[in-house]
């Protein structure tokens, strides 16, 4: 019984550990960014020593997939959960509206986001990390659409509900890109829900 405590202990406080240094690090890439962060200066931001590092990450690339991963999978799940509320029928503005309340617009995520777009065109097996996350995006929205199919119709020029979802995140790309040189989030906020009110509706086949 003592050990299976002690255990437990130890498995808090690495889960506390992991937790800290990816905070640390997050702050750290968006400060510098990534290529030039050293593992000292991500246990020194975190408070912890290199083997507590060690003991949770083989290297800072490991750190940072483990950490585009969290933020990725945190993004996913949002626009999953404020897509899941509607019945057959889609509202178009109102589910806009959900997803971008909730939407992660941040500029020091997508400052990180950057990065690792940077990092994944040079080296293929960032690149898969990255294509997890997006085709995971993208199959939350187009699920989300193929349910509405017969309820809700979508505009003709995107195609099917596949090139729906590409278009959607495509939005999203542009308009976190703009936010990166506007540095600001509640208009970038608006200015999504707009643009994805539009291209998921009449207003998007118009010329």
């Amino acid at each position: 019984m003592a050990v299976r405590a002690t255990t437990g202990r130890v498995t808090r406080r690495r889960v506390r550990t992991r937790a800290n240094l990816l905070d640390a690090a997050f702050a750290v890439f968006a400060a510098k960014g990534f290529g030039r962060v050293s593992i000292e200066e991500v246990c020194e931001a975190a408070g912890y020593s290199r083997g507590a590092f060690y003991s949770n990450f083989d290297s800072l690339d490991e750190l940072f997939f483990a950490l585009y991963r969290q933020r990725a999978e945190l993004i996913a799940e949002q626009v999953s959960t404020a897509l899941a509320s509607d019945g057959p029928g889609l509202d178009v503005p109102a589910a806009v509206a959900r997803v971008t309340e909730v939407l992660l617009l941040d500029g020091d995520w997508l400052l990180v986001k950057t990065d690792f777009l940077v990092h994944a065109a040079r080296d293929p097996e960032v690149a898969g990390v990255l294509l997890e996350h997006r085709a995971r995006l993208r199959r939350a929205i187009a699920d989300r659409l193929a349910r509405a199919r017969g309820h809700t119709a979508l505009p003709a020029v995107l195609g099917d509900t596949e090139g729906a979802a590409h278009a959607v995140v495509a939005a999203y790309d542009g308009v976190t890109t703009q936010l990166l040189l506007d540095r600001d989030v509640e208009h970038a906020r608006a200015w999504l829900g707009q643009l994805l009110t539009a291209l998921l509706t009449d207003g998007g086949a118009r010329p």
